[in-house]
């Protein structure tokens, strides 16, 4: 990330302890992604994904062009720069939300952070697919363990039909869920692009939320769909809250936690954020758990952590 204590390199976790704002910091950012997905399960409904995504994201880029242009980020860039921004807007502030709210039609709030939870395996394949990186066995050993792990959290809902047939829900909520993770690490591929210009972060994102809300406008008009949206206080506060709390709020705190205590340990908040979610989904959607789930969700936690871990080297 270009936001850190230091230009000349990235900074080793072990270099220094975490103060009490950085443990605030983390515990916000987990607690704020963590609650998002049963949000994003309050949005479903008669609204389409794509109307739903499309104004969380023009209210979360008015903000962020504003804090952009307050913290004086560069905002002029050339048609090239453009481009990836509008490909960034694409696969990460269109696509891969469509996708999840989609797959939240299907399966509880927590299963789909659990799923989400993957991008750290989906980058390391990704990244040895595109720019050549090589995958070490410490990172091979997480991804057969966190694919493992998802396998067991899905198998009682895959099967609830019994032995005669699957759950074609559950599938298609699985399958909605991966497909939206595999397009936030290709977005992932190109801010990487983005900052090897020198491009910033901030600068990257306002505009690749500019474009994402675009994309997504256009596609809405072009399927007929209508842009009212549900005068609700469930559906309002939910809208509010992903707009301003899980995109503003929460990746105000993560890029902070980035220049304060380095990529490794601000890393683990996707590896924590599902056990909150899961929490929540428990409370609140009546998500029972079993002894597939227990086993799946430590696999996955596990897998993370190991290539986490290994990313740290």
């Amino acid at each position: 990330m270009t936001i850190s204590r230091s230009t000349a390199g990235s900074i080793s976790s072990d270099d220094f302890s975490m103060s009490p704002a950085d443990f605030g910091l983390y515990g916000a950012t987990v607690l704020v992604w963590g609650v998002s997905w049963y949000a994003v399960k309050l949005q479903a409904g008669p609204v389409s994904p794509e109307v739903s995504v499309f104004w969380r994201f023009v209210l979360a880029a008015c903000i962020m062009m504003g804090w952009a242009w307050a913290k004086g980020a560069r905002l002029a860039f050339p048609l090239s720069d453009h481009l990836r921004f509008a490909a960034l807007g694409g696969f990460i502030f269109s696509t891969n939300f469509v996708l999840f709210y989609y797959g939240s039609h299907y399966v509880p709030s927590g299963l789909l952070s659990v799923v989400f939870s993957l991008a750290s395996i989906f980058n390391m394949l990704l990244g040895f697919m595109i720019f050549g990186q090589k995958i070490s066995r410490r990172v091979l050993i997480g991804g057969l363990l966190g694919f493992a792990g998802i396998a067991l959290m899905f198998r009682p809902q895959i099967f609830a039909g019994g032995p005669a047939g699957f759950d074609s829900g559950a599938l298609t909520g699985l399958a909605f869920c991966v497909g939206g993770t595999l397009s936030f690490c290709l977005g992932n591929m190109v801010s990487a692009a983005n900052q090897r210009k020198g491009i910033s972060v901030l600068s990257a994102n306002a505009w690749g939320m500019v474009y994402g809300a675009a994309l997504l406008g256009t596609f809405a008009y072009l399927k007929g769909e209508s842009f009212a949206i549900e005068w609700t206080p469930t559906y309002i506060g939910a809208l509010v809250y992903l707009a301003i709390f899980a995109t503003i709020v929460a990746f105000a705190c993560y890029l902070t936690l980035l220049g304060r205590i380095g990529s490794a340990r601000a890393g683990y908040a996707t590896v924590m954020f599902p056990v909150v979610a899961l929490l929540v989904s428990t409370a609140l959607e009546d998500f029972h758990w079993s002894p597939d789930v227990l086993a799946g969700l430590a696999a996955v936690l596990i897998g993370n952590i190991f290539v986490l871990r290994a990313g740290r080297r």
